[in-house]
């Protein structure tokens, strides 16, 4: 255990609602688009596959987190299970990869507030904002997120029926080209379900700031993803019965579509604002657990330990925080990611089939849920790994070998003489 701790300041109803932030992000209103383009309405059985493969995914996580209630998530559960060597690199993939997608969660926001030559900046200062919100208390980021949380699944209820009473949906949408585009499209359209919303392993990373977390952090994370998948469902069925394949397929801002088609384009810009602050909401979540991963990575001398250090009043890894929004901020001012973080799918696939792997190993009262969950998930990261374009998983593997230099490189300047 370390010397210096976090506080255990979240209950089951805070650590439910940041996973739910980290969930419901801006990937909801635009995901059910490129999911009908590859798979047709297929997309309902790339949904359950996604559900099923996060399901696997999420109990391994709720597993691992109540005997290792600590921060870091499987960063610490693959050092703890595996080796070090497993446990770095899930943490370097998630680390550096969700450091880009920070940057791109933060210029999406943007994208959706303001006209496209402000977005930069307002980006910038969307990271600055909240990342001083978590400087000040995880209790902070719990209640900011919670209303955010509220706003937006308002905005998608309102979407899901004004679409569907006003939109004239038709049950043949559903079924009539249910395998047309084949089982590759369908894997396709599954880890585009799968990533908009993999972000439960969040609570897991919190690990150390939630109060009772044997019995709450495995309830709060199967929680939070049983709601995220309920309103998944809503959402898509929706969606293909209003909109249909191929304008599904086709559509950009398929929310915006689905409202609009039952109320009138009066009911755009509330979508808009909807999918800007799911973004933030998603930001902020990220940006915490960041930040808790870099801490108990910095602890064991796989990031400098300078970012090991928390603050004694409000009780954060202040420098982890602050360092890492000064590179994201940098990154939104001079580098435009947000078609170009592929390689951050490859380090979310890793670093849960990892998970799954370390959760195999449980034995005894730590063993919750059967093995055959834990070789299902790790199957299916494998199977969406296939999915993912060429070039990110190229990318992916370069971000992995970039990893292994480093920490070979800090173990042999820190090997005694």
């Amino acid at each position: 255990m370390p010397v210096a701790g976090l506080a255990r300041r979240l209950g089951t109803g805070d650590a439910i609602v940041i996973g739910l932030g980290s969930m419901i992000g801006a990937g909801i209103f635009v995901v059910f688009g490129p999911a009908a383009d590859v798979a047709g309405s297929g997309l309902l059985i790339g949904l359950a596959i996604a559900a099923v493969v996060a399901f696997c995914n999420a109990t391994s996580s709720a597993q691992l987190a109540a005997q290792y209630p600590q921060s870091g998530g499987t960063y610490l559960y693959g050092r703890e299970r595996l080796g070090d060597w497993a446990g770095f690199l899930a943490g370097w993939t998630f680390v550096i990869g969700k450091t880009a997608s920070c940057a791109a969660m933060a210029l999406t926001f943007a994208t959706y507030a303001v006209p496209a030559g402000a977005a930069p900046w307002v980006a910038a200062a969307a990271v600055i904002a909240l990342a001083t919100v978590n400087c000040f208390g995880v209790t902070r980021t719990a209640t900011a997120t919670m209303v955010i949380v509220s706003v937006v699944l308002a905005v998608l209820v309102a979407v899901v029926a004004v679409g569907v009473v006003g939109g004239d949906p038709e049950a043949s949408n559903l079924t009539g080209d249910l395998l047309g585009h084949g089982w590759y499209g369908i894997a396709q359209s599954a880890g585009l379900l799968f990533f908009a919303f993999a972000g439960y392993a969040r609570i897991a990373t919190l690990g150390e700031e939630v109060r009772d977390p044997r019995r709450a952090i495995p309830r709060a994370i199967v929680t939070a993803l049983g709601i995220t998948l309920v309103v998944y469902v809503a959402v898509g069925i929706a969606a293909l019965a209003v909109l249909g394949v191929d304008d599904l397929g086709s559509s950009r801002s398929p929310l915006v579509d689905l409202a609009t088609a039952g109320g009138g384009s009066g009911w755009a810009t509330p979508v808009r604002i909807g999918a800007a602050l799911a973004a933030l909401g998603a930001l902020l979540a990220l940006i915490a657990g960041i930040g808790r991963t870099a801490l108990a990575m910095a602890r064991n001398g796989d990031l400098p330990r300078a970012l090991s250090r928390i603050a004694p009043r409000h009780h954060v890894p202040l420098r982890a925080e602050v360092s890492l929004a000064a590179v994201v901020v940098a990154l939104v001012l001079t580098v435009d990611l947000r078609d170009a973080i592929g390689f951050s799918s490859f380090g979310v696939l890793l670093y849960y089939l990892i998970a799954n792997a370390a959760a195999w190993t449980q034995r005894g009262d730590d063993r919750r849920y059967p093995r055959a969950l834990q070789a299902l998930g790790a199957v299916g990261c494998v199977v969406l790994v296939a999915t993912l374009p060429v070039a990110s998983i190229a990318v992916g593997v370069g971000v992995v070998i970039v990893g292994v230099g480093y920490r070979l490189a800090v173990q042999r300047v820190s090997r005694p003489a």
